[in-house]
């Protein structure tokens, strides 16, 4: 599949200045890129880069450097990430304490540190990335279901409280993405077979984009979006959702036709008895 192309004009978000954590890589490199692409000045983040956004200091100077570098800051993605498979009776608790650390205090700890400058902006808006993960359950994941769910918790609340500041404040959940570090290492060396069987289990038949995330993204941070907040978005395809068919779709008539001929047949005889 080729990527989305953008429908939206490319000063849509003209004079607005974005930072985006995890924004190096994979999809928050994409959202990065698209946000630039789109009249943004763009603030990348990263542990690697800038900070770690376990340590709330290092939130602070990340979005000071925003502030000072453009002299204002309007949009906050925080896309900063970790996971990986165990199961849970294998997972240490520092495992399962680094994952929540990174991607829930992470994010809290970002949306704070850059409350004042988004309220000062007048229209600011937070981004968090999520995932569909802790709808049902995934196995192997129940650390980062946990902190996904948590982060989603967040969006709502701080979208209840800072709606009066100005600020809204939503959510992408993405759902299996090509070509991302994630999809190898939740499957090493077999990126390709899982690819396969998990377009299959997508409704719309293919695997999504690292644009159909960003341009997600693009249209929350918009004016498009200025009467949404709380909500997250959930860009998966549907797969979220999917489940094996009981009956083939080639049976289903035939299968129908049986069951309302017993019926009717029961019906029948049922009254003769009268």
């Amino acid at each position: 599949m080729a990527p989305p192309v953008s429908p939206f004009r490319t000063d849509i978000l003209k004079g607005k200045v974005a930072l985006i954590t995890g924004g190096g890589s994979g999809i928050g490199f994409e959202i990065t890129r698209q946000l630039g692409l789109h009249g943004a000045s763009v603030v990348i983040s990263g542990r690697r880069v800038e900070g770690d956004v376990r340590k709330y200091e290092a939130c602070e100077a990340m979005v000071a450097g925003a502030v000072a570098k453009f002299g204002r800051l309007d949009v906050l993605v925080n896309c900063a990430a970790g996971n990986f498979l165990a199961a849970p009776e294998q997972l240490s608790s520092n495992g399962f304490r680094t994952v929540l650390e990174i991607d829930t205090l992470g994010t809290f700890n970002m949306c704070k540190a850059a409350f004042p400058a988004l309220q000062s902006s007048g229209a600011g808006s937070i981004v968090n990335i999520s995932a569909t993960l802790h709808y049902g359950a995934t196995w192997y994941q129940a650390h980062a279901s946990a902190a996904k769910a948590a982060i989603d918790s967040l969006t709502r609340s701080m979208a209840l409280e800072w709606g009066s500041f100005g600020i809204r404040v939503n959510g992408v959940a993405p759902g299996p993405i090509a070509g991302t570090a994630g999809m190898e290492k939740l499957a090493p060396g077999k990126a390709s077979a899982l690819s396969a069987e998990v377009a299959r289990r997508v409704p719309v038949g293919h695997m999504g984009e690292r644009a159909d995330i960003a341009l997600a993204c693009i249209y929350l941070c918009s004016s498009a979006a200025g009467f949404i907040t709380g909500h997250t978005m959930v860009v998966d395809g549907g797969e979220w959702m999917y489940r094996e068919p009981i009956v083939p779709r080639s049976m289903v008539a035939k299968v129908s036709r049986g069951v309302e001929g017993k019926s009717r047949a029961v019906g029948i005889a049922g009254s003769s008895k009268l």
